[in-house]
């Protein structure tokens, strides 16, 4: 039994059918040795607190297991990719859900520059917007769902981000196509032409546009920034390490993904549906 009954619930804390959707993704306990003391739903709920809130691990509340151990699983767990599977899963059975196939057949790229705070740790300049950290360049689908993550220091050119997501997602089977903004034109087009399976359109802002404008496809990709801006711990770039970055992301977009997965849709979801078969 979960020792989540025995405390006051956090809103971050897992439901009893979202902890049954990832339960039996976990790595189970090793054969021979002693038998296992933690609560992994709690472990995984310290986790999404922190994720959630952006507390420093050693500001985990005390009614959650100690720091040591959550940050124990939260490393091995990243080690041996389950943060990657779990988010994978979740995500095929949300398209699922939507009525669409596990595997995307388009998807939208683009990259966000976030500060780094003053830790130890990789990092770089970018010159355009002028921000010294590193740079999430993300793959997205319709739905705005992730396909492929890279984390690096901020001072990546965008084409070269893009080449290491492609990379990352050339086991996508039903990869068609993909959108992207001006930043990849050119050099990048012809990389992709001649590396992926998929198809590269640039989508540009018009020479006459002034201000703000919503650009066709690519608005989906800047949705799933703000999603991600809605978890404290993604709001600057605390981790020392690009992987736990990367992880990072992967578990906040489980958290959502799962949060979508076991709630009816809302007014909000369904207008964000019709808008993306409209665009």
């Amino acid at each position: 039994m979960s020792t989540t009954t025995q405390r006051k619930a956090y809103a971050s804390d897992l439901t009893d059918e979202q902890w049954k959707m990832i339960e039996s993704l976990l790595p189970k306990q090793k054969e021979g040795g002693r038998d296992r003391q933690v609560d992994l739903r709690e472990v995984m709920n310290a986790i999404n607190y922190r994720t959630r809130t952006g507390c420093a691990w050693e500001m985990l509340p005390h009614d959650l297991p100690a720091k040591s151990t959550v940050y124990e699983y939260y490393r091995a767990w990243q080690r041996d990719s389950t943060w990657q599977t779990i988010h994978d899963v979740l995500r095929g059975k949300l398209r699922q859900q939507e009525g669409r196939e596990v595997n995307a057949s388009a998807g939208m790229l683009d990259s966000q520059s976030v500060k780094t705070v003053e830790t130890r740790g990789e990092r770089g300049y970018d010159a355009g917007k002028k921000v010294k950290g590193r740079k999430r360049h993300l793959l997205v689908d319709t739905l705005g769902l992730i396909i492929a993550v890279v984390v690096t220091v901020a001072s990546v050119q965008d084409r070269d981000g893009g080449k290491l997501v492609f990379s990352g997602a050339q086991e996508q089977p039903r990869l068609e196509k993909v959108w992207a903004d001006g930043g990849y034109r050119g050099e990048f087009v012809r990389w992709t032409k001649e590396n992926c399976a998929w198809e590269l359109e640039i989508v540009s802002r018009s020479p006459d546009q002034k201000g703000f404008v919503v650009l066709p496809r690519r608005w989906v990709v800047e949705r799933t920034f703000g999603w991600l801006n809605r978890y404290r711990l993604l709001s600057k770039e605390y981790e020392a390490t690009i992987e736990s970055s990367t992880a990072d992301i992967q578990i906040a977009m489980s958290s959502l993904m799962l949060r979508r997965l076991t709630k009816p849709p809302t007014h909000e979801h369904e207008n964000e549906n019709l808008l993306a078969h409209v665009t």
